[in-house]
């Protein structure tokens, strides 16, 4: 098995985080407030949580919440909000998805799309100077 987050499962990020931090299940439970048996069925992939449980978790054990949306196959609601306000968006994720593009080729692109945020960003700093 591999360490790379793309490479696990939900459950398994989830899991290999809660164990890095030396978290027990039951206390990992009752700190978001779920039955053990719940963060038991998430870390053995036989539940897929909502966007709440998966925020909390990720806060408990820092991770990255976007990585445990994508993991799980869910998209944020302010992400689908996005997506139904601008279908080029849509369009991207469908041409993307058919191309069948590997990680690599995934992470240039979200390079390149990090790439032109902060040179959006940046003009609009400029713009209030």
């Amino acid at each position: 098995m591999t360490n790379s987050p793309a490479k696990r499962s939900l459950g398994e990020q989830i899991r290999n985080a809660r164990i890095e931090h030396k978290l027990s299940l039951r206390e990992l439970a009752r700190r978001i407030e779920r039955a053990p048996s719940y963060i038991n069925d998430i870390e053995h992939d036989r539940r897929t949580p909502s966007e709440e449980v998966l925020a909390q978790i990720a806060t408990e054990l820092n991770l990255d919440i976007d990585l445990l949306l994508a993991a799980a196959g869910r998209v944020s609601g302010e992400s689908q909000s996005y997506l139904q306000k601008n279908p080029t968006a849509g369009v991207l994720f469908r041409r993307v998805s058919t191309a069948g593009l590997g990680h690599q080729d995934l992470s240039k692109l979200l390079k390149e799309a990090e790439s032109l945020i902060d040179k959006r960003d940046n003009h609009s700093d400029d713009d209030k100077t």
